[in-house]
């Protein structure tokens, strides 16, 4: 099941964690970055839930690499903040560390993907 897998888990609260900075007074007028994080962030989500029902190895892989770099772009976007002081340096370390987790987590089950000798679902009966 797609709620079984750990990066999407730790996704999951990261775009919450988002969701709710963006909702605080400091981005009361930050209109376009504002949904700019949304999007990038609840697009890793969503991302590694569409790879995962494509039932397919190559194209889960494929997925969880634009999802990683939809995580990077959400890291991007907390610089943009720090430096714009709608964050102070605390907070953007924790979601930093949120994104530096879930992009090696990314990376090490795309490792393991590629290692094994599984096709998926989707090619399952195929030679």
């Amino acid at each position: 099941k797609l709620e079984e897998v750990e990066v999407w888990q730790l996704e999951r609260i990261f775009a919450k964690d988002i969701r709710q900075l963006v909702r605080t007074d400091p981005f009361k007028y930050e209109f376009g970055l504002k949904e700019q994080m949304k999007n990038s962030s609840g697009s890793v989500m969503d991302t590694i839930a569409e790879g995962f029902g494509r039932g397919s190895k190559n194209e889960f892989v494929n997925h969880f690499t634009i999802a990683k770099g939809s995580a990077e772009e959400s890291r991007s976007q907390l610089y943009r903040c720090l430096d714009d002081g709608l964050i102070d340096e605390k907070r953007h370390f924790e979601l930093c560390e949120q994104v530096t987790v879930l992009v090696r987590k990314i990376a090490a089950f795309n490792s393991y993907l590629n290692s094994v000798n599984i096709k998926g679902q989707k090619f399952k009966d195929r030679i």
